[in-house]
C-alpha cells in the first residue's frame, strides 16, 4: 500500500473520531479551510511537554480565560503565570511561555511565525514544537513527532531499534507518510491513534485503521514495542524545607532564583538538595522536626525533604525569604513538593482567624 493511501486512511478515521480537545477545532472546520489560533496552538503544546492530555485541560483553560491572546500572556506579571502554572511541572518552560509570549508580542506584532524554522528562533520553542505549530496552525507539511507517534511508527515498521537511538528512523518513517495536503489534521490523526488505539499496553489492533499494513501486528510483535535502553537508575537527594509562620497568620516564604530546578516559583526557604545537606534555618527560631518527610521525584533524581517547623514573633526579621500575608497566601500556587511540604507541615499550626481559605 502506497503511503498516499495509508494517510488517507487514517485521516478518513481522524474525521469520524478526533478527540474534542479546547486548543482544536474540527476535522470538518479544518476541511473548510479554518485554521485554528497559534497562540492557542502554542499553549498547549508546551502545556503538553512530559504532560497529559487529562492534566492540561483545566491549566489551558484557565490561562486563555486569564489571557486570550499572546498579547495578553506577555502583559501579564510574571508571578501570576508562575502560580497559575503550579502543579505542571518543568518550571523552566513557564519562564519560557512568558519570554516567548513577549517577543512575539514585542518584535512580531503578536503574530506566531508561519514557518518552523521562524518558530524555532523564538524563546522554548524547539524542533518539536516548531513542527506541531506549523503543521497545525499553518498547514505546513512538517513531520510531527512526540511518544505517540514514536510508538505507532515502531509498530506499522516494526523497528525493533531501541529508542532513543531509533528516533531518526521513526522520524524518517513518520516523514514519508506525512502529506503535503491536511499535514495538521494529520499529525493529530497520529497522535489520537497513539492515544486511543496504539496504546502502550494492550493496543486495540482489532479496531485500528491501520491494522492490515502493521508489521507488527502480522509479526505478533506490537506489544513489545517500541523498544527502549534500560533505564538508569535515579539518584536521591536530601534537604530540608523551613515551615516558619508568623502569629498574625503569615507564612515565610521564599522566590526561588531564575535559574535552577523550580525558578522563579515561590516556596518554603530549604536548604541545598544533595547528598548530605547542611542545616540552613532562615531565621533564629525554635525549630521542630516534623517525623514525617516529603518526597517527589524529578527527571533526573528522587528528593527526601526533611521539614522543619516554628513559630515567629510579630517582630522577627528573618535573613532568608519574607513573609507573605494569610490573605495572599494560596497553596495551589506552590510546585507540587513545595505544596507537599505543606500539607505534612500545616497540622502543626493551630487555625488563625481570618486566614484565607485554602483551595
Amino acid at each position: 500500500m502506497r503511503d498516499a493511501e495509508l494517510s488517507q486512511i487514517l485521516l478518513d478515521w481522524y474525521d469520524r473520531h478526533a478527540r474534542d480537545l479546547p486548543w482544536r477545532i474540527s476535522p470538518d472546520a479544518s476541511r473548510a479551510g479554518i485554521r485554528p489560533d497559534p497562540y492557542r496552538v502554542w499553549l498547549s503544546e508546551v502545556m503538553l511537554q512530559q504532560t497529559t492530555v487529562a492534566a492540561v485541560k483545566s491549566y489551558f483553560e484557565r490561562f486563555t480565560r486569564l489571557w486570550p491572546t499572546v498579547n495578553d500572556l506577555a502583559r501579564a506579571e510574571d508571578a501570576a503565570v508562575m502560580a497559575e502554572w503550579a502543579g505542571l511541572g518543568y518550571y523552566a518552560r513557564a519562564r519560557n511561555l512568558l519570554k516567548c509570549a513577549r517577543v512575539v508580542a514585542g518584535e512580531h506584532g503578536g503574530v506566531f511565525p508561519s514557518t518552523a524554522e521562524g518558530l524555532r528562533q523564538l524563546p522554548g520553542i524547539g524542533p518539536y514544537t516548531a513542527a506541531a505549530i506549523a503543521a497545525i496552525a499553518y498547514g505546513a507539511q512538517e513531520t510531527v513527532v512526540d511518544g505517540n507517534v514514536e510508538r505507532v511508527m515502531a509498530r506499522m515498521f516494526d523497528e525493533h531499534t531501541p529508542l532513543p537511538k531509533a528516533k531518526p528512523i521513526l522520524t524518517a518513517h513518520a516523514a514519508s507518510l506525512t502529506p503535503p495536503d491536511r499535514a495538521g489534521d494529520y499529525a493529530q490523526a497520529v497522535m489520537d491513534l497513539g492515544a486511543t488505539i496504539c496504546t502502550p499496553r494492550s493496543p486495540a489492533c482489532g479496531i485500528c485503521p491501520w491494522r492490515d499494513p502493521c508489521l507488527a501486528r502480522q509479526r505478533g510483535t506490537a506489544a513489545a514495542l517500541p523498544k527502549k535502553e534500560p533505564k538508569k537508575a535515579k539518584p536521591v537527594r536530601f534537604g530540608y524545607a523551613y515551615v516558619g509562620r508568623r502569629t498574625d497568620g503569615a507564612w515565610l516564604l521564599e522566590t526561588r532564583p531564575e535559574r535552577g530546578l523550580l525558578g522563579g516559583m515561590l516556596g518554603w526557604p530549604g536548604s541545598e538538595w544533595g547528598g548530605t545537606p547542611d542545616p540552613a534555618p532562615p531565621a533564629e527560631a525554635n525549630w521542630h522536626l516534623l517525623g514525617a518527610e516529603a518526597r517527589h521525584t524529578f527527571t533526573h533524581f528522587h528528593l527526601r525533604l526533611q521539614i522543619l517547623t516554628a513559630d515567629f514573633p510579630l517582630s522577627a526579621k528573618p535573613a532568608l525569604g519574607e513573609f507573605l500575608p494569610a490573605r495572599e497566601f494560596r497553596p495551589s500556587a506552590l510546585p507540587t513538593v513545595m505544596r507537599k511540604v505543606f500539607d505534612l507541615a500545616s497540622p502543626v499550626f493551630p487555625p488563625i482567624e481570618n486566614t484565607a481559605t485554602r483551595r
